[in-house]
């Protein structure tokens, strides 16, 4: 096992990661910018470390900087979290060249599966279904009019770097189709500096459904149910919750088989999560997330499985420590990420000083966060400043724990997604699980 691992993120995944450590036994170091310093969480590392100025890419994107303070406070390991360098293969590749290990998969994985043309390439030689669409990246326009006529429209242009709902547009006709491959080479570029972008046939009102794996270096793979992220906004995840209540289980079978599948095929190992649309019985391979993902903490619940901890001992060499048979799924579990935003402004980010800061608890009610009374948002970054989450018997008892919860949280004056979320949890589709990627938008723009 480790002596010291590295935490080359910030806020509340790196407090979550660092208290894994520390009931594993390991010293932690926290790197962190001068726009966090004095950040309270930093005092429960065992050494925290300034590695540059507020702007992400003038210190958390500054991997040089971070395997240097690795190599300083001869840490064995770094754990990336999620968000900056957590994907990068360049950086996994220094980090074990620095002879520390990274935390993740292999660089050739994270290189695979990280480029969606690839990665699509794959399933099909593994025989998962994939949405119907381009075999690479587009260069010729008029060829992309000829693949979207054969697929039949209408069709969604996607960055092969792409994430969160950046470097996507929806075309109608040959018309759209121009203007949309535009569009999302340049926001792709812009985000990614990557502008390459590929087509997939769109699919109406699909199930925005992941499994959650664990790959070991002793050839042990093993699959954790699903995660159903389907209560979206403009793409973006908001609500995520396990098990999914709009599929079967014939459907769950084959679609964490397929996971498996994938998994195996790019030899990967450490945790990582598959994702999928699902119309019906039928289902696609979209993308793969080689890193820990937001919304962990769902499947942490009803498997009772600590991911962050699954993920260190895997880099250190371990087995698994269990088999497929021994992962059950007890009852169910919600997370809402309390982002602050203004949702009755655009979701425009409300950064700040927090002066009333109230947390809910309770049977079954789990929040990660970072932030406390007198903690400053900072508009650098991210707006999430914390995941809810309840775990109860059944889905209805975990709607009416989250209205409960929600009613009780409080954070001011920022403006949150927590009234937002008061209304999702009220609205019957909702309640009654008849959702899909696009219910959010549909249902609560009708009635502004």
């Amino acid at each position: 096992m480790f002596k010291r691992v590295l935490i080359a993120n910030r806020g509340e995944v790196a407090l979550r990661t660092l208290r894994a450590c520390h009931e594993l036994g390991i010293e932690t170091i926290c790197v962190f910018s001068e726009e966090d310093r004095g950040s309270t969480y930093l005092d429960l590392a065992d050494r925290a470390v300034c590695i540059g100025p507020g702007p992400a890419k003038d210190s958390y994107l500054k991997s040089d900087r971070i395997i240097a303070a690795a190599e300083i406070g001869n840490a064995d390991a770094i754990h990336p979290g999620y968000g900056f360098l957590a994907e990068d293969a360049t950086f996994a590749e220094k980090c074990r060249e620095s002879g520390i290990e990274f935390i993740g998969p292999s660089a050739d994985a994270m290189r695979m599966l990280g480029d969606k043309a690839a990665a699509r390439e794959l399933a099909k030689k593994t025989k998962v279904p994939t949405v119907p669409g381009t075999d690479g990246v587009i260069n010729d326009p008029s060829e992309a009019i000829k693949i979207a006529k054969g697929i039949g429209y209408p069709v969604i242009v996607k960055a092969v770097a792409g994430g969160g709902g950046r470097g996507m547009r929806i075309a109608h006709n040959a018309s759209d189709l121009g203007t949309a491959i535009g569009q999302a080479q340049q926001e792709a570029e812009a985000a990614f500096n990557n502008g390459s972008v590929y087509i997939e046939k769109f699919v109406d009102r699909p199930r925005h459904v992941e499994i959650q794996v664990l790959a070991d270096h002793h050839g042990h793979v093993v699959h954790l149910f699903e995660r159903d992220c389907s209560v979206q906004r403009r793409y973006q995840k908001l609500i995520e919750e396990a098990p999914s209540s709009g599929i079967d289980q014939k459907t769950r079978d084959a679609l964490c088989k397929a996971a498996v599948r994938l998994c195996r095929a790019a030899k990967y190992t450490n945790a990582g999560t598959f994702e999928f649309l699902v119309d019906g019985k039928r289902f696609y391979f979209i993308e793969a997330n080689t890193r820990i993902q937001v919304e962990h903490p769902v499947t942490e619940m009803i498997t009772g499985i600590d991911l962050i901890k699954a993920q260190v001992r895997i880099a250190a060499g371990e087995p698994l420590g269990f088999s497929q048979r021994d992962v059950k799924c007890k009852g169910a579990a919600i997370e809402c990420r309390i982002n602050a935003e203004d949702p009755d402004n655009g979701f425009r980010p409300s950064a700040g000083v927090i002066e009333h800061f109230r947390l809910p608890g309770g049977f079954g009610v789990r929040v990660d966060t970072h932030a406390h009374n007198g903690y400053r948002i900072s508009p650098l970054y991210d707006s999430l400043i914390g995941k809810l989450i309840v775990h109860q018997q059944t889905r209805e008892e975990a709607i009416e724990c989250m209205r409960r919860c929600l009613d009780e949280f409080c954070v001011g004056p920022n403006k949150t997604t927590i009234p937002l979320f008061q209304k999702i949890f009220r609205l019957d589709g909702f309640v009654k699980g008849e959702i899909d990627t696009g219910y959010i938008d549909r249902t609560l723009n009708s009635r502004n």
